[in-house]
């Protein structure tokens, strides 16, 4: 499906990464992957599977950039997919089919608006679910609210993995490497797991990136059962709220963090470095200034 999505006051069309986490979803590949809109590049992030997945995925799309995950866990593959991405903009998409991939320019548009970060959220106007229970609908109230009291973020929904960003966010994130050995105990690594899009919120957060939070539908998973256990993973959830609260860095070190990452970034492009400024100084909170050329 071609799309043209919408383009910053410079004109430049931003390069869209979509990292795709995917563990035995051969036949949801089969119906999700060719809905995808035209991007710069999709990457599919195996996570050891037993089924058809990888064959299929290069069936459909054969221009799928494929990568293994190196550990296992829904966190450790999306990992793994930011380090491969070459794009602009990093889109978080399922591979089940309960994400619309109609909904892509909307995070886009976000994105090429002015925000860090356009985060989906299935309880604001114009978001939804068909798939949500209301026990997983309760915790995950309760987890978003004590959240935004730890935190003081205003989220909506907390634990929801459709976003996208910005990918020179990445490096201050600070997520746990692709190279890091797996536990001698064979439990995963705290940020390998489900709670992944907890510590990316959390961490957007308390850096001071710009959020926008994006109405979305999450439908149905087409075929399977997924692996999410409603109260392992929330109690999962529940520890990263704490420790993200503790580890919370002071205005200084966000902005450190910020600048350091968007250099990163920049010198990997061959792009101008970007100029830096402090605003909302009552919070300390540091975001990125406008790209200016140096002499």
């Amino acid at each position: 499906m071609n799309q043209v999505f919408p383009t910053p006051e410079n004109g430049a069309a931003p390069r869209i990464s979509i990292v795709v986490p995917a563990r035995n979803e051969a036949r949801n590949l089969e119906i999700v992957l060719p809905m995808l809109p035209s991007v710069h590049e999709v990457i599919l992030v195996d996570g050891n599977s037993v089924d058809d997945t990888i064959a299929t995925a290069q069936r459909v799309m054969p221009d799928i950039k494929v990568v293994r995950q190196s550990r296992k866990g829904k966190g450790n593959a999306l990992a793994c997919g930011f380090e491969a991405a070459t794009g602009d903009i990093i889109v978080m998409f399922d591979a089940d089919g309960s994400a619309d991939p109609a909904e892509i320019p909307r995070f886009v548009e976000a994105l090429t608006s002015g925000a860090d970060v356009a985060k989906g959220s299935r309880f604001v106007h114009g978001g939804g679910s068909e798939d949500i229970t209301r026990f997983r609908a309760l915790g995950n109230w309760g987890l978003n609210a004590l959240t935004n009291l730890l935190l003081g973020t205003k989220y909506t929904d907390l634990c929801y993995g459709y976003n996208a960003f910005w990918a020179r966010i990445v490096p201050s994130l600070e997520l746990l490497p692709s190279d890091l050995a797996p536990r001698a105990d064979g439990q995963m690594h705290n940020g390998d797991g489900f709670e992944i899009e907890t510590i990316l919120n959390c961490r957007i957060a308390a850096l001071g990136y710009d959020i926008v939070e994006v109405p979305s539908v999450e439908k149905l998973r087409i075929h399977g059962t997924s692996n999410l256990n409603a109260i392992s993973d929330g109690f999962r959830v529940l520890r990263v709220i704490l420790e993200e609260r503790r580890r919370r860095p002071s205005g200084a070190a966000r902005m450190r963090r910020i600048r350091e990452s968007a250099l990163t970034a920049a010198q990997a492009t061959d792009e101008p470095a970007p100029v830096f400024a402090v605003i909302d100084g009552a919070r300390g909170d540091a975001r990125l200034g406008a790209r200016q050329d140096v002499a």
